[in-house]
């Protein structure tokens, strides 16, 4: 065999490799009830949680707890996942900005003593533009195609 095909080989086997690997680490979005079956069987494994904001009659968040003053890096708030199951979120970070504008929340981290203990957050804000400024521009298009 000819020393390129060796290294043809060896790197074929390295990509397939770093490809499975990957995948493993890959998680799709669990409820909290999922994730407590996950953290029984395997407490260090990272679980994704997509969930909303608690609000109350008036739509006014409610159960977030931020005081920087005491403590900066804690941030607690509840989250309804999509089975709407609540549980307390508990994020080592400082509270994100723009937190309160966000449509839904994706939370990544696992389940602890009952409270979901997150490493990651991802925040999903509204769209800046509403459904008539999307179909107007569509239809000014289609108007200057013509």
């Amino acid at each position: 065999m000819k020393l390129s095909h060796i290294i043809g080989l060896i790197v074929i086997v390295v990509a397939i490799v770093v490809i499975v690997s990957t995948t493993a680490e890959v998680s799709t979005y669990a409820t909290f009830a999922e994730a407590t079956e996950i953290a029984a069987k395997d407490s260090d494994r990272k679980i994704h949680v997509s969930g909303f904001l608690k609000k109350d009659a008036s739509g006014q968040l409610v159960d977030i707890n931020y005081q920087p003053e005491i403590d900066p890096n804690r941030f607690t708030f509840r989250l309804i996942d999509r089975n709407r199951e609540e549980k307390i979120v508990i994020y080592s970070n400082p509270k994100p900005q723009d937190f309160e504008r966000s449509d839904s929340i994706v939370v990544i981290g696992n389940m602890q003593h009952g409270a979901f203990v997150a490493e990651k957050m991802l925040l999903k804000c509204p769209s800046k533009y509403t459904e008539t400024e999307i179909k107007g521009a569509e239809k000014a298009r289609t108007q200057a195609s013509l």
